[in-house]
């Protein structure tokens, strides 16, 4: 069986659940074939084939107007599907997965693909973000784009049970659950002691991890205001500013400073590459997820401290982050966007720490299990 994977996220967490997901197709026998940007992260044990054509959406300089900012997002999302459109004709793809669903413009460039559908092919995307209220243009356009988005999918794969708003009918569409694999990033090559010393953190304190990108969902400035209550309590954020639509890190130093705790505070800002990854959990005890009521998705911020068997403090809205973190105490939940619940929480990680299930999550959680149901899928659609 042949597959073409569309990704055209260069890194993060969808980059890093396509190459988990791709991988573990191939090990159930499919040739996998990874449209995506030059800058897709490679050398990671890719065993499909990379194809790196697609446009990069994120610019290195932010231009200086929003005009100029759409018009340039609008001319990568339509460029890049014809890319896809284009190279599953020439190369005669039946089964196609979209690494994320995508709505944006989708009026603009989804009925080249719903022709594909007519001429045999099958789509399939994964949904990562069901809840889609980020809404750009008219509340009309919106809607219109949502329904444009599933229309030519055949298969719409999710982390949790839900019942997708697809705007309008769509008889041809099956919502099928997949589970979330673990994040396979390298063991840490250094010790706790020397990334202790190296981040100027007490080696016997206990040390919380905001890790990823920054960005306002997460609630970063509620855990600082929450760092109040706990004079020996440090914390370390690593990871990117995810876009200048969301706070600076400059927010959360100056916040940190007014409340007294910066001192307490470690910043490691930008890039951070895999093999350093395992480095920054080894320094800490607990990560940080008090995403806001808005979040409705998995979390691979998550999926990477099970990796390295790191208990959490977690928050969100209804979720596939909530759900695994109950199902196997992964962590202590508390309610989103509440500075109260995020103290209480603290103090019961700190003076009651979680027992999680860990092997039990690997076993019931794997990207073999993910792989075979999405194979399965297309099989049945054969």
């Amino acid at each position: 069986m042949k597959l073409l994977y569309y990704s055209p996220a260069s890194y993060g967490g969808i980059a890093d659940y396509a190459h988990e997901q791709a991988n573990a197709l191939v090990d159930l026998g499919v040739d996998v074939i990874l449209l995506t940007t030059p800058k897709y992260q490679t050398g990671r044990g890719e065993k499909y084939q990379v194809i790196p054509i697609l446009q990069e959406i994120a610019l290195t300089q932010p231009l200086p107007h929003k005009v100029l900012k759409a018009v340039y997002s609008t001319t990568v999302i339509l460029n890049n599907f014809t890319q896809l459109a284009n190279f599953i004709e020439e190369n005669n793809f039946q089964y196609v997965v979209l690494g994320s669903y995508v709505e944006y413009f989708a009026p603009l460039w989804s009925g080249r693909l719903k022709r594909l559908v007519k001429k045999g092919v099958v789509f399939a995307a994964i949904v990562h973000d069901p809840v889609r209220d980020f809404v750009v243009g008219p509340h009309w356009w919106h809607r219109w784009s949502i329904a444009c988005g599933y229309s030519f999918l055949s298969q719409a794969f999710v982390h949790d049970s839900i019942n997708l708003d697809t705007v309008r009918p769509m008889p041809q569409l099956q919502t099928t659950v997949i589970p979330h694999g673990i994040y396979h990033f390298p063991d840490a090559n250094k010790s706790r002691q020397q990334m202790r010393i190296s981040l100027d953190l007490p080696l016997d304190a206990k040390v919380m991890l905001a890790f990823g990108h920054i960005r306002d969902n997460k609630n970063l400035d509620l855990v600082i205001q929450a760092m109040v209550n706990f004079p020996d309590l440090y914390l370390v954020i690593a990871g990117k500013e995810q876009s200048s639509a969301q706070r600076p890190v400059a927010f959360y130093h100056e916040l940190a400073k007014t409340l007294g705790v910066a001192e307490r505070c470690r910043w490691k800002i930008g890039f951070i590459a895999d093999t350093e990854i395992g480095n920054f959990f080894a320094a800490t005890d607990i990560t940080i997820l008090t995403y806001s009521s808005i979040f409705h998705s998995a979390s691979g911020v998550l999926n990477t401290a099970i990796n390295y068997r790191q208990p959490c403090l977690a928050s969100s809205g209804e979720s596939s982050l909530r759900s695994v973190i109950q199902k196997y105490d992964l962590g202590i939940w508390v309610e989103p966007d509440d500075v109260d619940a995020i103290v209480e929480g603290i103090k019961k990680i700190l003076e009651n720490p979680p027992n999680p299930k860990w092997e039990r999550y690997f076993q019931e959680n794997s990207w073999y299990l993910n792989a075979n149901i999405v194979l399965t899928s297309f099989k049945v659609n054969a």
